[in-house]
């Protein structure tokens, strides 16, 4: 992957934030990765709490995180074998605390009715389901090229973006993850055939210097100050989203839900987080993505 459009310094570290998203991206991954947060755990054990999962579903995503170097496989005996983060593995807590956070506040929640007060709120997500719904729009392929390249030059045409996110493909592939893109409330037109990023996608801003601080094993307390994602958008392009309002990914919860723990966007965080079993496993299963048209989604 390569974007013939910006330095050489960003695109060396965009290519380590596209390999870091990818690797998180695969369905159940983070929620692998947030059950053995707080300690080493038998696939029996990981099981118990990922009951929906079947074998062919866990086994895969165990292996390819611990082919990644985030997940520590431990062999006592051949019938006693633990999975526990590697210290890497532990690095990426408060990168997904960071995630979470942005898909807590920018990803549509459905309205519904607090059991004790009667009122109506947004449901309450599982931190590990707004990981994944944040990934997975951001992870599709081309996405994170033009998202950058549209943070580096504010606006552009398609044919600049497909110029320089996407060398090699011409103009008309660059339609298809751009629409997508547009369609998530990330990308928005800006009326004289450019494209920019809309307030929802500026926002992300947080997530990307958290991947890039882990992916080069830079301290996340210095995040902020990234090259490219540390800069404030134009005023023009400072404007708030309106919430989304169509239909979630996931289903109402059939309880009350215990209130979300899902710390807010900052530049600086603990060297590890341990995610309480409430953040995870709050709401029944999750079902697969749907596409309703506008805004972000789940």
């Amino acid at each position: 992957m390569a974007t013939t459009g910006l330095p050489r310094t960003t695109l060396n570290d965009l290519s380590r934030v596209t390999e870091t998203v990818e690797m998180l991206a695969p369905r159940w991954s983070v929620w692998a990765l947030m059950t053995i947060s707080s300690k080493p755990l038998r696939y029996a054990e990981i099981k118990s709490h990922l009951p929906w999962l079947r074998d062919g579903q866990l086994h895969p995503r165990l292996r390819s995180l611990t082919d990644a170097g985030v997940v520590e496989r431990t062999e006592y005996t051949p019938r006693h074998v633990t999975y526990g983060l590697t210290a890497r593995g532990a690095e990426l807590s408060p990168v997904l605390t960071v995630i979470a956070a942005w898909g807590d506040a920018h990803l549509e929640k459905d309205l519904v009715r607090n059991k004790t007060t009667g009122e109506m709120e947004p449901e309450r997500i599982p931190a590990a389901q707004n990981v994944e719904d944040a990934l997975t729009l951001i992870s599709s392929r081309h996405a994170t090229p033009i998202l950058w390249t549209l943070k580096a030059r504010g606006a552009a045409s398609a044919k600049t973006l497909a110029d320089e996110a996407m060398p090699g493909y011409g103009l008309p592939a660059v339609y298809k993850p751009l629409d997508r893109l547009v369609a998530d409330g990330l990308v928005e037109a800006t009326g004289n055939g450019d494209f920019r990023l809309s307030a929802n996608g500026q926002a992300l801003a947080p997530v990307f210097q958290a991947v890039s601080a882990w992916a080069g094993g830079r301290p996340l307390a210095g995040a902020g100050t990234h090259p490219l994602w540390g800069q404030s958008p134009a005023p023009s392009q400072a404007r708030s989203a309106p919430w989304a309002t169509t239909q979630s990914r996931l289903p109402a919860p059939t309880a009350p839900a215990a209130p979300a723990t899902t710390p807010a966007l900052a530049t600086t965080h603990p060297a590890s987080t341990a995610w309480k079993s409430s953040d995870l496993f709050s709401h029944q299963i999750p079902a697969r993505p749907i596409s309703p048209a506008g805004g972000p989604r789940r």
